[in-house]
């Protein structure tokens, strides 16, 4: 049974026609089924999804993004990666449920996969916790990146979350610093980890897999701090205000695009990922495969320097280039000839209006 979002009426009714002209058995026994009918509804299915998906606004995409039929990373997991071995366990508390784990083949290349488990139905989902990961879960993902590290193994991740598991017992058992652990385990990381939001990525739940060389995100998922509810909650007082909440925070793909804050979006099929699941997960193969080719040839250092210098470019004009001092071995920044003016001005500004005084008042003497 298919599930339909709000915007989605006029697609259920058309649709539910479909089922009911492909059917053999009408009102009066069996009858022949209409072909032409069939294919003009399905035409008229298809310039809906067209119309509706192309307009989509920040609040829709959340709901798309949310959507109960929209593939999980088990699914992408079983599909994109052969002899997948699942690894469990954290060594201090036990395992999480909402994260999957293991190395598998892309292409018959080693590969430690990750991905954030929300479950396909009720029971699933409550195991799964709906993916939110508990602090075991982050440290279970730090100690297979470690051994990834080790093994020059690279890292693929699939973020799917509202966010980290708020819960008491969490809180007790290191959340926060796991998180944190687990955002600085991957940023140290000397082989190429790449990251894809299939569906919400949520707050620091989702930021501490997702620190990554290339962050790539489907063009109906989200990325954001907080979720629209929670943001028009805390600034408004009123959860009814969502829509407003989602577009002043850009979370959708193309946002963070233009922001430069992810790297690629992957555009789905007609009507979203969950219409087209086979067709979405070859896309999303193609690109992980695209993107470790092209560290191919990097070494363990140009590696570690390309994912500072990405995360340290966001919000800068020109952002951080590696330094020329080569006993630096840090990052300084670029700035452009008008920061560099501007900076300049500042710096010397007494010496400037020293002289400025002084040209005055010579002025001024050979005045009178």
């Amino acid at each position: 049974m298919k599930n339909y979002l709000d915007f989605e009426k006029e697609i259920k009714a058309l649709e539910q026609e479909v089922d009911n002209l492909k059917s053999p058995f009408g009102s009066e026994g069996i009858s022949e089924v209409d072909t032409d009918k069939i294919k003009n509804t399905q035409k008229e299915i298809n310039q809906k999804l067209q119309e509706i998906y192309s307009n989509l606004n920040s609040w829709q995409k959340t709901q798309v993004a949310r959507h109960e039929d929209r593939p999980k990373a088990n699914f992408y997991i079983k599909k994109i990666f052969s002899q997948f071995t699942l690894l469990s366990g954290d060594r201090y508390f036990g395992d999480d449920k909402s994260v999957i784990a293991g190395f598998g083949l892309i292409n018959d290349k080693s590969v430690l996969v990750i991905g954030q488990e929300k479950g396909e139905d009720l029971n699933s989902r409550i195991e799964r916790n709906f993916g939110m990961m508990r602090p075991e879960g982050y440290r279970k993902c730090i100690r297979l990146m470690k051994l990834a590290d080790r093994f020059q193994i690279p890292v693929v991740s699939f973020i799917d979350t509202p966010g980290a598991y708020p819960g008491i017992g969490a809180e007790q058992r290191g959340q926060a610093s796991a998180i944190a652990n687990s955002i600085e385990c991957c940023m140290s990381l000397t082989v190429p980890n790449i990251s894809i939001i299939i569906g919400e990525g949520g707050s620091g739940g989702a930021i501490a897999l997702a620190s990554s060389n290339k962050v790539i995100m489907l063009e109906n998922s989200i990325y954001s701090v907080i979720s629209p509810e929670g943001c028009a909650s805390i600034l408004w007082r009123d959860p009814s205000k969502s829509l407003q909440a989602a577009e002043a925070m850009k979370l959708t793909a193309n946002d963070l695009l233009k922001l430069k804050i992810i790297d690629e979006v992957i555009p789905e099929p007609l009507g979203g990922a969950h219409r087209d699941p086979e067709s979405i997960a070859e896309d999303i193969k193609s690109s992980i495969v695209k993107n470790l080719r092209s560290f191919e040839s990097f070494s363990k250092e140009e590696i570690y320097d390309h994912r500072k210098s990405k995360f340290l470019q966001i919000g800068r004009d020109q952002g951080f280039s590696k330094s020329s001092n080569l006993s630096d071995g840090g990052l300084s920044y670029k700035q452009t000839g008008i920061l560099k003016f501007k900076s300049h001005i500042d710096k010397n500004k007494y010496l400037y209006l020293s002289i400025g005084l002084v040209a005055i008042a010579g002025l001024i003497a050979t005045l009178f």
